[in-house]
């Protein structure tokens, strides 16, 4: 008993003082833990952290002794700990982490062993993953796997079922590589191999901190692959299929939601904290409406940090009693210190109110999130459900949109943050480089400029710069064959191979003579080759010293190199899109009478459709095929067409013709002159004006019968104007009247945001002093 309280003892004292006592000034490794014991000099100075250190080894010392003295034992030596912190691996935010404490005796040697085999595991684990990835997208190989067992490659199953296939020979080749990895260089203790580097300068280089990035991206990238191709052994092993197959899960549980509400491509019901796995309804059906009650609040409250950063605040008081205006309530977190008790009782009143109003309990409507009000819903149950789903993916979108604000601001103390408080941020090296351009500035959201390395940047600006030359060349290769045709003559006159044989496209490839293929070889090696392209040469910028590109004035240089920056990232997104396009279409360019059964093809003879373009819905609102939808979405667009089509008349015929003479409003002494052109306007209607124009929107609305199917439905009010008796006619003045309406919402959003960013309906050109155009 009397040693285990010594133990607990110097235990303790060790606990005290330990922050202090591992304190190595003069090591070359940070958090190298010893446990030495010393002599003290009583005459010696010491420092602080001396002083502490020895009063922790004194208190060991002490509880040492007395354990030895009151149990008779022998003198222990203490195990010197080596700490790991700073080895490759060590990644925030964990940092060293070994909670099954292998490293726990301190031993470098151990600790080396076990980095080696994990290097192995990695890499085996990453040819492993490819293995399982590859044929699902790419397919495999043509030909024969064993010629001799009349085995071809597209006879090997994917994933485990591949082993029973592997030949003898195989097997062979399997153990002699592996074999070969072992024994073909040194790998003992100290050699570089022994900590992965076995000279291939793809994973290493000659600078030591570019090899020390290569190698943890390695291990990173390896620990990975080792979790994901658990899981695929996993899962392949469970389902039979490499990849699993969810139509195997008949009986799970999920199957009782997938077709709820929420449900969205590409995932699907995605539930991976498995809260729906015992398969409640009951469970599912109030998590549902706490989802709901969560989106709506956070609805609320993204809307509430973002509109006042955009259109101000209302003027006037909050709080008369209290003497607060809204002008002095802060944006953000900060206005929660601002609102006044009654305030918060309002809050909470409300609150209240959306709790008690309505019967919420387990199937109602209320509890789906039908509270009656239209505007969410409708009498039509499929309209409904679409208003719904479109509720929740916003509230999930608001969920993670205020959550972000809040962090930002709680960092930065602004709801928007600043940029200006970064001062001491790495990214600051890069934000005024090439390629920096409005409105995002200098964006990096995969942080690969995070550590700050000017070197890494120039090597990434290099290969940046490689491969958006490479999708322009490419992009151009797939467009000018569709627009200007091909050579005449031949490509390969040895082969009998004419330019006009070769089709456009990804199908190229397979027409390429190997001439082909090694002029295309040679022209790359010589782009590589012919300039010295090391770090801080011009040509590691880009400048290859064409004139076309470059510049001897250094602010054009710098506009045409940006402008080709700019360039080739447009080619690499086109390009990757033209690879899709024809790897699923067969077809450079798709081929539209491919899409017999698509939706679509519904809605292409419909008013509207014009040439160049044809039907052209970017944005997916026909995707549904709905002619219902379609015919409430044309009415609202004629709708909104001819209201814009007034209003640009409204801002465009007072500049021209002038104004009525006489008075708008004769009780006001409201002359028509005395109301400004624009927006300000606005202020100057009288309340009967406002009477007048609620009235008319209100005849338009129902002065006809407006229902699906009806003429009016399709714009067609019978003003002999815009129709006509001939059918043809008819056709013709309503397609031009949807195209100027088009035409006039652009031009009103355009004519609002020029009134209210220069105070003028029209600009004034003497506003615009500082402008180069002068």
């Amino acid at each position: 008993m009397s040693s285990s309280r010594a133990t607990l003892a110097s235990a303790a004292g060790v606990a005290f003082f330990g922050g202090a006592t591992f304190v190595s000034t003069g090591s070359t490794r940070t958090g190298n833990l010893r446990a030495t014991a010393s002599t003290a000099s009583a005459s010696a100075p010491a420092a602080p952290e001396a002083n502490v250190a020895g009063l922790a080894v004194a208190s060991v010392a002490v509880a040492t002794c007395f354990a030895s003295r009151k149990a008779g034992t022998s003198t222990r030596q203490l195990v010197t700990l080596t700490a790991f912190e700073n080895e490759l691996g060590v990644q925030a935010p964990v940092g060293f982490w070994d909670p099954a404490g292998f490293t726990a005796d301190g031993s470098t040697e151990n600790f080396a062993r076990r980095r080696q085999t994990e290097l192995k595991h990695g890499r085996i684990s990453m040819l492993a993953t490819m293995g399982y990835i590859t044929p699902e997208i790419t397919g495999k190989f043509p030909g024969y796997l064993s010629p001799s067992a009349g085995l071809k490659f597209a006879d090997v199953p994917n994933g485990l079922a591949a082993i029973s296939k592997v030949p003898a020979a195989g097997w062979g080749q399997i153990l002699a590589y592996m074999a070969f990895c072992e024994v073909s260089q040194d790998q003992s203790a100290g050699t570089p191999a022994a900590a992965g580097d076995f000279g291939f300068k793809v994973l290493t280089a000659s600078d030591p901190e570019a090899k020390k990035t290569k190698l943890a991206a390695e291990l990173a990238n390896g620990r990975l692959a080792m979790m994901a191709i658990i899981g695929m052994f996993f899962q392949d092993g469970l389902t039979g299929s490499a990849w699993g197959d969810w139509a195997n899960y008949t009986a799970s549980p999920l199957r009782a939601f997938e077709n709820e509400l929420g449900v969205q491509a590409p995932v699907g019901f995605w539930d991976p904290a498995g809260f729906t796995a015992d398969g409640s309804t009951e469970n599912f059906a109030r998590r549902r409406q706490t989802e709901l009650k969560h989106g709506r609040i956070s609805m609320l409250a993204t809307m509430g940090y973002i509109t006042p950063e955009i259109t101000g605040k209302f003027p006037g008081y909050l709080s008369p009693s209290a003497g607060l205006k809204f002008a002095d309530v802060p944006n953000g977190l900060a206005a929660i210190s601002k609102v006044p008790a009654a305030g918060w009782g309002q809050i909470l009143a409300y609150m209240a109110f959306c709790e008690v109003s309505q019967d919420q309990s387990a199937g109602t409507p209320a509890a789906a999130g039908d509270f009656g009000f239209k505007v969410l819903t409708a009498s039509d149950p499929e309209a409904k459900k679409t208003k719904l789903a479109a509720e929740l993916a916003n509230g999930r979108l608001a969920m993670m949109a205020i959550i972000g604000m809040f962090f930002q601001d709680g960092l930065t103390g602004s709801a928007w943050g600043d940029w200006a408080n970064y001062t001491a941020s790495p990214l600051r090296a890069f934000e005024n480089e090439l390629g920096v351009q409005a409105p995002v500035g200098f964006w990096d959201p995969a942080g690969f400029t995070a550590d700050g390395s000017t070197e890494n940047f120039a090597r990434r600006r290099q290969t940046e710069l490689k491969h958006g030359r490479i999708s322009m060349l490419a992009t151009m290769g797939y467009i000018t064959p569709e627009i200007t045709g091909k050579f005449p003559g031949y490509l390969s006159p040895s082969a009998g191979l004419k330019f006009a044989d070769v089709p456009n496209g990804l199908a190229a490839i397979s027409k390429v003579p190997a001439a082909g293929w090694g002029q295309i070889l040679a022209y790359m090696a010589f782009c590589e080759v012919s300039q010295d392209q090391s770090a801080g040469t011009p040509a590691a910028a880009g400048d290859f010293g064409f004139k076309v590109l470059t510049a001897s004035d250094p602010e054009a240089k710098k506009t045409k190199l940006a402008a080709e920056l700019a360039n080739g990232r447009l080619a690499m997104m086109a390009i990757i899109g033209m690879f899709f396009q024809d790897g699923l279409t067969g077809s450079a360019w798709g081929d539209w009478a491919n899409y017999t059964a698509s939706p679509l093809r519904a809605f292409e003879n419909e008013l509207g459709v014009q040439a160049p373009v044809g039907f052209w819905d970017p944005a997916g609102f026909t995707a549904d095929g709905s002619t219902e939808n379609f015919a409430r979405r044309r009415q609202t667009e004629l709708k909104h067409g001819r209201i814009s089509m007034l209003a640009t008349m409204g801002y465009i015929t007072p500049e021209i013709t002038g104004k009525f003479p006489g008075y708008l409003s004769p009780s006001a002494g409201l002359k028509f002159a005395d109301v400004p052109n624009g927006l300000a306007a606005i202020s100057k209607v009288p309340a009967a004006g406002w009477g007048q124009i609620l009235a008319y929107m209100a005849f338009c609305e129902v002065s006809q019968d407006q229902s699906a199917g009806t003429p009016a439905a399709a714009g067609d009010f019978g003003f002999k104007v815009l129709t006509a008796s001939d059918p043809e006619a008819k056709k013709t003045k309503l397609a031009a009247e949807l195209a100027n309406g088009r035409l006039a919402m652009m031009a009103i959003i355009g004519m609002f945001f020029q009134d209210g960013l220069t105070g003028s309906a029209w600009g004034d050109w003497a506003n615009y002093t500082a402008s180069p155009l002068r």
